[in-house]
């Protein structure tokens, strides 16, 4: 009747591998795959019937905190830093951030740190509205599983549609992050983006 997502290790998830990234040079048909897979990822979060809480224990950045941040509930460790970071290694921000940042904490703090490429600690996540909690890192999987062992005693089809209906507001947004994930994919191909990969650019 729910799920509850976490990382194994010291980090939740912290998206592509930099290596693989950098590696991939301008391969086009690499990029369209890349694009295809994670549109299919973001759209499969949206979509899903089950109601799913995150426990991010650790560091969570790209692909990886889109996963965090699409839970319908999402625990994050109070110093764990989250990053969008696509700023970071000039690619323009794709993946989850125009999808879901705007609609959590405002379009004005979206904005500050999707441009910027700045970390965010879970403590100011919770602050500002991105995550539901930030709590000491040893509680960051037992309130998970309590939200979701509340979520499981409700009545499964009340909360199935109550979370379709909240999720018509991400459906709405489906276009500017499909136009978000096309404007990374571009920015691949900019000849500074491998300068900042190798930190040539700030």
């Amino acid at each position: 009747r729910g799920a509850v997502v976490t990382g194994a290790g010291r980090a939740f998830c912290v998206g592509g591998d930099l290596a693989d990234i950098a590696g991939d040079g301008n391969d086009f048909a690499n990029k369209i795959r890349m694009m295809r897979e994670t549109s299919q990822i973001l759209s499969k979060l949206v979509e899903m019937n089950k109601p799913m809480v995150s426990a991010i224990n650790g560091p969570a950045a790209g692909i990886g905190l889109a996963l965090g941040l699409l839970a319908d509930i999402s625990v994050v460790n109070e110093n764990a830093n989250l990053s969008d970071g696509h700023l970071r290694i000039g690619l323009a921000a794709g993946d989850h951030a125009v999808l879901i940042w705007p609609l959590l904490c405002s379009l004005a703090k979206a904005k500050r740190y999707l441009m910027t490429g700045d970390k965010i600690t879970g403590r100011e996540a919770e602050r500002i509205g991105l995550v539901s909690d930030a709590v000491a890192p040893d509680q960051v999987l037992p309130r998970a599983l309590e939200y979701a062992s509340t979520l499981a005693i409700r009545v499964p089809l009340a909360v199935e549609l109550t979370k379709r209906a909240l999720n018509h507001w991400l459906r709405q947004a489906m276009p500017a992050f499909e136009a978000s994930l096309g404007y990374e994919m571009v920015t691949a191909f900019d000849p500074a983006q491998s300068q900042a990969m190798t930190g040539g650019v700030k």
